[in-house]
């Protein structure tokens, strides 16, 4: 069922600095996963398995890898009411200055959300990790009546200070909101579920408001966010509700919940699987041949992308993206290695060799543990690279580490011999 009353709203300007390197050269939406998505698929994707093709994202910062994606990615047919449409921060007669937060970014974009004149708005972020049917939660905002109606899902004490801590009363209405608190006695009034290993309900920063609500919200005030602001304001003034979500979910928000949501995408049963031939993850179409595995290669628990070649190497829990070159003799674990862009890897004005810079890939003899390796990234032979003990952080020249994952970023060059 196509819902064309509804707007969707996706936003993906954030700085995404506790995602940096990864950040460096893209935005939070952008950053690969999987293999051969990028984050942003996962939202969409959701949106188009559920029947909502009128789809808007908001960018801003370091942008142009997103619009790349978005533009070759999804091409709707001129038969079709819906389209994935670009709203880039702009300078108008009304708004001189960047996106300030979400609600901010909304806001100036009101314009555009007006114009199909929508029943309702459906607000996403471009960076968690999950897959969700909205077609139920759409139908819940209806039947409630209500004018904003949150996911939420149960969460353990140790998540509560990223997240927003949701309080309802009986009959299911909120009535408190507190964004991310950093003190639990700020948490003293609110209610636990009857869940003791997960007894806070967080919101998923996944909204759908009715458009004329949104509208007072935001053109009652200037508020920038919605989780600080928006919503804790309207709790006195609009109905909302919360809708339950019972599966997995993840906030992509620092370098290490990445690397582990990454790597557990590899397990036998993963808490997130791609392999869903009811509700596929969409991204952009690539015609690179298959995977090539030589002889006296071992591969244990390996997410491998069309266009690898892995050369007579030994490969454990790791995530190989597409048009990775690996080996020969190497042995790799617990690593998420993004792979290449086909221009990066083929459109080579000069052969390699003669520029003194390793190929694109990991050379020869390395061993690496407890990694992220970039798109484009080239490690010279004989590379020893290892989690940095007791997590900690650490910035040099050609890698970063956070929270002891070491991040080897986008085109960088690690010399031959280098141990870290």
């Amino acid at each position: 069922m196509k819902h064309n009353d509804v707007v969707v709203l996706i936003l993906g300007g954030g700085v995404g600095s506790r995602l940096y390197p990864l950040t460096k050269l893209r935005s939070k939406p952008a950053v690969p996963t999987g293999g051969k998505y990028r984050l942003v698929d996962i939202p969409i994707s959701n949106c188009l398995n559920s029947g909502f093709n009128r789809i808007h994202i908001l960018t801003q910062y370091n942008s142009v890898s997103l619009h790349n994606h978005i533009t070759q990615t999804y091409r709707f047919d001129v038969f079709s009411a819906g389209a994935v449409q670009i709203l880039a921060a702009e300078q108008t007669p009304n708004h001189s200055d960047w996106y300030q937060g979400t609600a901010d970014a909304v806001r100036k974009q009101l314009g555009e959300v007006k114009s199909p004149d929508p029943r309702d708005v459906m607000i996403l972020s471009g960076d968690h990790l999950y897959r969700m049917d909205y077609e139920p939660f759409l139908a819940h905002h209806r039947e409630t009546r209500a004018d904003v109606t949150l996911a939420v899902r149960p969460v353990p004490t140790a998540e509560v200070s990223r997240l927003g801590i949701v309080d309802t009363d009986d009959a299911g209405r909120v009535v408190k909101f507190i964004e991310k608190p950093k003190d639990m006695k700020l948490l003293d009034n609110v209610r636990q579920i009857p869940d003791p290993k997960n007894p806070w309900l967080a919101s998923m920063g996944v909204y759908i408001f009715r458009a004329k609500a949104l509208y007072e919200m935001l053109e009652r005030d200037n508020s920038s966010d919605f989780g600080k602001h928006i919503l804790p304001q309207s709790l006195d003034t609009h109905r909302m509700v919360t809708y339950t979500f019972d599966g997995y979910w993840e906030d992509i928000g620092t370098i290490r919940s990445y690397y582990e949501a990454s790597l557990a995408l590899t397990d036998t049963n993963p808490p997130f699987s791609f392999y869903d031939p009811q509700r596929p993850i969409y991204t952009r179409p690539q015609f690179f041949p298959p995977a090539h595995v030589t002889a006296g290669s071992v591969l244990d628990q390996v997410l491998l992308a069309e266009g690898s070649r892995i050369i007579e190497s030994k490969i454990c829990r790791s995530v190989v993206g597409q048009l990775s070159s690996i080996g020969p003799d190497v042995t790799m674990s617990n690593t998420v290695m993004m792979g290449a862009d086909y221009e990066s890897l083929f459109s080579v004005q000069a052969p390699e060799s003669t520029r003194g810079l390793p190929p694109i890939g990991i050379g020869r003899g390395c061993k690496i543990d407890g990694a992220i390796i970039d798109k484009n990234a080239r490690i010279g032979e004989g590379v020893v690279i290892r989690n940095l003990p007791d997590r900690e952080d650490a910035d040099a020249e050609f890698y970063a580490a956070r929270e002891g994952v070491v991040v080897v970023p986008k085109n960088a060059v690690v010399p031959p011999g280098t141990v870290i």
